[in-house]
């Protein structure tokens, strides 16, 4: 059996869901934790998740914003995803990781998040009786079976945020 990289897997296994449900979004959800806030993002929103390589400083750069991180020869500037909305930045534990963005969004930024929480089901959760979030990237609320508040994340208009895309300090 030929050896697949993390990348071709996550692609596999993401149109493997796709074909068995009819659509990704109805039945798997990938769960994330950025400091105290749970996220849901769309297998096919998604890209690639590894554990933090090391990161370069970037000088004169927002705090935020924490470096470049080399993966296979691309550079990717790597945002604190919690820090960058005004949360406690991300302590980078073993259990940190990068989520890279898919291809199709043709940008080079990484979100730093606190860990990967797993598949999740879409049908495990209800709607959330909270205020509306004023953060474009935020699409949907959710409460799951232990009241926990869930956000839907909606990469695309977080990468073409205006705040986010100015990284000047």
């Amino acid at each position: 059996m030929a050896k697949l990289s993390l990348r071709e897997f996550q692609e596999e296994l993401a149109r493997k869901l796709s074909d068995t449900s009819g659509a990704t979004s109805t039945r798997a959800l990938l769960g994330l934790q950025s400091g105290a806030e749970l996220w849901l993002i769309d297998l096919a929103e998604s890209g690639e998740i590894l554990p933090v390589p090391a990161l370069t400083p970037v000088p004169l750069a927002t705090g935020w914003l924490r470096g470049v991180a080399n993966v296979r020869g691309v550079l990717y500037a790597v945002s604190d995803f919690s820090a960058f909305q005004g949360n406690a930045p991300t302590a980078l534990t073993s259990d940190a990781r990068l989520l890279l963005p898919h291809a199709k969004f043709g940008c080079n930024s990484a979100l730093l998040v606190s860990r990967v929480l797993g598949l999740r089901a879409l049908d495990d959760f209800e709607p959330a009786d909270a205020a509306a979030d004023p953060r474009p990237w935020v699409s949907t609320q959710f409460s799951d079976t232990q009241g926990r508040l869930w956000r839907r994340f909606d990469p695309r208009k977080l990468y073409t945020d205006a705040r986010f895309l100015d990284v000047a300090a």
